[in-house]
């Protein structure tokens, strides 16, 4: 195992409750992929194999994050932590050893086999379907222009109607969609050529 002493700085150099889980991981690190190397990234400890990322830990002022690339959905992130662990505040709340050594060599397999990290499909985009009180505001020639635009476009006029809170805003905001696409334009036709 070679100990990068930058990494070494970034332990002592955190909060003292910071400092026992992000030894732990390391050392689970070095448990489970004997061959992973030491390095910084984005200003935090990260491990590598093959030359690719397999592993990053980061201490804040009240927790510490654990990420295990391609580990899945970060679970963290929704409550405002950026690991797959959540916010871990002490060494009591730290994941179980076992599973992170498995997530850790089934990583490192995967960069064996050259195969990248498995990744969630895209949902399917599905057409926005226009209200009616905005369909009945336009004119024949903005509807064929409101036709002609790409689902992106359309969703984009569909989602600002539809998202006025109050009556009024909703009926200014038909009002000035119809003009626009009479005129053939774009939602954010104002920025085009910024």
């Amino acid at each position: 195992m070679t100990r990068d002493a930058r990494i070494d700085d970034y332990i002592a150099s955190a909060a003292p409750f910071a400092r026992p889980i992000l030894e732990r991981f390391r050392a689970i690190v070095h448990s489970a992929v004997p061959g992973a190397v030491e390095t910084i990234k984005w200003g935090a400890p990260y491990f590598t194999a093959g030359g690719r990322i397999l592993a990053g830990m980061a201490a804040f002022e009240a927790h510490a994050a654990l990420i295990v690339e391609g580990a899945g959905e970060r679970t963290g992130m929704a409550g405002g932590g950026m690991g797959h662990y959540g916010k871990i505040a002490s060494i009591d709340q730290f994941p179980d050893e076992r599973e992170l050594a498995a997530a850790l060599a089934a990583r490192a397999a995967q960069i064996g086999t050259g195969a990248a990290p498995s990744r969630k499909p895209a949902a399917e985009r599905q057409e926005p379907v226009p209200p009616a009180d905005l369909l009945a505001a336009l004119s024949p020639q903005a509807r064929t222009t409101f036709e002609a635009f790409t689902l992106s476009q359309r969703r984009e006029y569909v989602d600002w109607i539809v998202e006025a809170k109050r009556a009024e805003t909703r009926s200014r905001r038909i009002a000035q969609a119809a003009e626009w696409l009479a005129e053939g334009k774009p939602r954010h036709w104002k920025y085009r050529d910024c």
